[in-house]
């Protein structure tokens, strides 16, 4: 089969690989329908997390189920599925309080690689979710979505406590901010601020129910976001990039007894103590567990209430994928969606 492999910072290869079999009895093998590029995975197209040796990339993914292990129970050959990026029982008591990327069993699917024509499923049972029957060509992207920047902006919602009546606070214009604006207004937010200096981005960002922008950052967008909430800051808000300065932002655009859910994957992240303690907010975040919400997103996906697709502005073949990152890397691109 062809897969994507990444052998150095700005070296990406599509190649031959083994086709994946059955390792465990609890896993499956499906044949990749879709699959894309993250923004986490420009971090080592960077030079910003070490390489040390040819890697197969990809955690998002969408397919049919091509085979499965004795002890698999609740799917079946032929089955359309959408899964997370962490492999989960879906069981254990970690799973149970909704947090199966912290799952006692969890697989990263990143250190398999979904950016391939097949991929084997660790835990399957509790990792893959199938769609009412065989989806039509356009529901594909936006169920691809769903496995992971949908999921984890959905997360990042929910975890900065957004809802009716609450002014909402999304740092970020990548594809996780701009599906954590859809949230928030699916989550019944009153106000939305989005912060971006992207025209584009912007623009999709007010598609998906952003009702301010803000452009400035650092503090100069704190005083922005304190401006348009009477001093106060925002009741929620998103932190979508994982920066220092993006961290910091979200937090000082938080009002006191206000929520911070972040899900930009930290860099560098240090947070000042007393400057936390006199905040007086709460902080949630982390890898998304993008198996909690799978069954309500591909409900409202199915049911063409939310369309997510319209993150990916770019669609490529399997053998491009170099080009997907290079223009994500560039800004050309949000998400690039490969087709497999």
């Amino acid at each position: 089969m062809r897969g994507v492999v990444m052998y150095a910072p700005g070296d990406i290869r599509v190649e031959d690989l083994p086709e994946p079999k059955i390792v465990e009895p609890t896993d499956a093998i499906i044949r990749v329908s879709a699959t894309c590029i993250c923004g986490s995975d420009l971090w080592p197209w960077r030079g910003l997390d070490e390489v040390t040796a040819p890697a197969p990339m990809g955690h998002e993914y969408v397919g049919v189920v091509e085979e499965i292990g004795d002890e698999v129970t609740t799917l079946r050959p032929g089955q359309f599925v959408v899964g997370s990026f962490f492999a989960s029982d879906n069981t254990c008591e970690i799973c149970r309080a909704g947090y199966q990327s912290r799952c006692v069993h969890a697989v990263p699917m990143g250190a398999i690689g979904t950016q391939a024509q097949l991929a084997r499923i660790p835990l399957a049972d509790g990792t893959l979710v199938a769609t009412p029957d065989t989806p039509s060509p356009e529901l594909i992207p936006s169920l691809l979505a769903a496995s992971d920047v949908l999921g984890t902006g959905w997360f990042g919602a929910v975890a900065a406590d957004a809802g009716p009546g609450k002014t909402v606070v999304v740092v970020g214009d990548g594809a996780v901010g701009l599906l954590a604006v859809l949230a928030a207004r699916e989550l019944g937010a009153e106000r939305i601020i989005a912060m971006s200096r992207h025209a584009d981005r912007q623009a999709m960002a007010r598609e998906f129910g952003a009702t301010d922008i803000v452009e400035e950052r650092g503090d100069d967008g704190v005083a922005a976001v304190k401006e348009l909430t009477h001093g106060l800051g925002a009741h929620s808000v998103v932190e979508a990039v994982g920066t220092q300065q993006s961290m910091m932002q979200a937090i000082r655009s938080t009002r006191p007894g206000g929520h911070v859910g972040y899900v930009g994957v930290s860099h560098d992240v240090e947070l000042p103590g007393l400057e936390l303690f006199f905040a007086e907010i709460h902080l949630l975040g982390g890898p998304a567990p993008v198996r909690r919400f799978l069954p309500e997103l591909i409900d409202k996906i199915w049911r063409r209430e939310i369309n997510p697709a319209k993150v990916f502005d770019l669609e490529l073949p399997l053998a491009d994928a170099a080009e997907g990152y290079r223009a994500m890397d560039e800004r050309r691109a949000v998400k690039t969606l490969l087709t497999v």
